[in-house]
């Protein structure tokens, strides 16, 4: 399928499967979810970070806090790095990958898909591009909730890991269709139900 003519089906799935989550999920796990981060840590629900979207255009993505305090302004820690800073419920949103949910009202604003490329913050993504030139590519496409580097290498503790795992978004990119998307989302409900995020 050409670019072209997978942009619209596209953004008509991110719309609505994202409506069908929020109504059918957030609704009621929001409140229970801000209840036991509240009653753990006293700390807001939800956790905002500047990305970077499509055509380098920045956003606030959201996310249920998973983590005790604020993370340094001028200090752009890798996750290894964040671990100290996990909550007991924490580690329960991130494993079953329940702190990326908030993220389908950035679908709807049309900041991200339901499936693309991992949005990193910019100093990140400079250091990708430098020893992967070709990735700055993949900021002509909105990132994902979940991408095909998320399900076949998972989240990355440091530059190396970082690097592989976008080998795979250039192989996203290089077979974008709609049957592609719904193979990364049938994978991403299997990894959410076996508890296998972190």
């Amino acid at each position: 399928m050409g670019r072209k003519r997978y942009i619209l089906p596209k953004r008509v799935f991110d719309v609505t499967f994202s409506l069908l989550v929020i109504v059918l999920i957030l609704s009621w796990l929001t409140p229970i979810v801000a209840i036991i981060i509240f009653l753990e840590s006293g700390e807001r629900i939800f956790f905002t970070q500047k990305r970077v979207g499509k055509n380098g255009k920045s956003f606030k993505i959201y996310k249920f806090k998973s983590m005790r305090g604020k993370s340094p302004l001028n200090d752009p820690l890798l996750s290894i790095d964040e671990a100290k800073r996990i909550t007991k419920f924490g580690h329960v949103l991130r494993k079953y990958r329940i702190d990326e949910f908030p993220q389908f009202f950035n679908v709807l604003k049309g900041e991200m898909s339901v499936v693309g490329p991992r949005p990193e913050r910019q100093i990140f993504l400079d250091e990708i591009i430098k020893h992967i030139p070709k990735y700055k590519e993949i900021q002509k496409l909105k990132p994902g909730i979940t991408s095909l580097g998320q399900i076949r290498f998972g989240y990355a503790d440091n530059l190396d890991q970082m690097l592989k795992r976008a080998r795979y978004d250039l192989i996203y990119l290089d077979n974008l269709s709609i049957y592609t998307d719904f193979k990364v989302i049938l994978s991403t409900i299997k990894v959410v139900f076996e508890g296998k995020g972190r």
